[in-house]
């Protein structure tokens, strides 16, 4: 596999769509989405603003809107992973809109297969692009214009995971921990947050799904795809 790490500006000069997209954003839109789904969700509906989630959520009373930052009117979340974790989500569909993780994904949602990731999902994520057989990936990292040492050490141990199984994900984490993003949100710079919050982003392949997201109709949606371990496969 031929891995290709990108910001989103970067996608805005490409002549066309990749073909294999994994749209990373460890602290914290993707986190956050792996947690809603494990709380119970349907499905997540991917934003493009803040007033069409506004609209989104006026048309459907019972979905859960959800944003960046402190909590405003007309939202009934945070983007918060330590926050969203006690939420009881059964069969409820979730609005997200985020600064970085939902525009990366909207950015490349004309590419075939379209997966967003952080840590807590990068072991399925890799496990779903080894049974695709990609020869090439583009890997979207979300913040700070493709510069987020989070979200590139994320991406490079899914696509190191993807062609060597076994690779630990120690050094990476280590990475991820000292990044402005966590320094951030540790030190309460960033509002929405609770304080397990990095701890919970860091939690490598902690959930045994990928996360697809494809147009449906006119809105782009996340949803959990399983990927069981292959047969005789020993857990890393």
């Amino acid at each position: 596999m031929d891995p290709r790490f990108v910001g989103i500006p970067d996608l805005a000069e490409a002549p066309s769509a990749p073909s294999v997209a994994v749209v990373v954003d460890v602290m914290r839109a993707f986190t956050v989405a792996a947690w809603a789904f494990d709380r119970g969700a349907e499905k997540i509906v991917l934003a493009g603003s803040l007033d069409e989630a506004l609209a989104l959520k006026a048309r459907h009373p019972d979905w859960v809107a959800l944003k960046d930052g402190p909590a405003a009117p007309g939202f009934d979340a945070v983007n918060s992973p330590g926050l969203l974790r006690s939420v009881d989500l059964g069969g409820r569909t979730v609005v997200q809109k985020t600064t970085a993780g939902t525009v990366g994904a909207l950015a490349v949602k004309d590419a075939s297969l379209v997966l967003c990731a952080g840590f807590v999902v990068a072991e399925a994520t890799a496990r779903l692009l080894r049974t695709r057989r990609s020869d090439s990936v583009t890997f979207v990292v979300t913040g700070d214009d493709g510069r987020a040492d989070e979200d590139l050490a994320c991406a490079e141990y899914i696509a190191r995971r993807v062609t060597e199984a076994r690779t630990d994900a120690g050094g990476f984490l280590r990475r991820a921990a000292g990044s402005r993003a966590a320094a951030e949100l540790a030190e309460g710079v960033r509002q929405g947050v609770h304080p397990d919050d990095v701890a919970l982003c860091l939690e490598a392949d902690r959930f045994p799904f990928a996360m697809v997201a494809a147009l449906e109709g006119s809105l782009m949606v996340l949803r959990p795809r399983a990927v069981p371990a292959p047969a005789g496969e020993v857990p890393v």
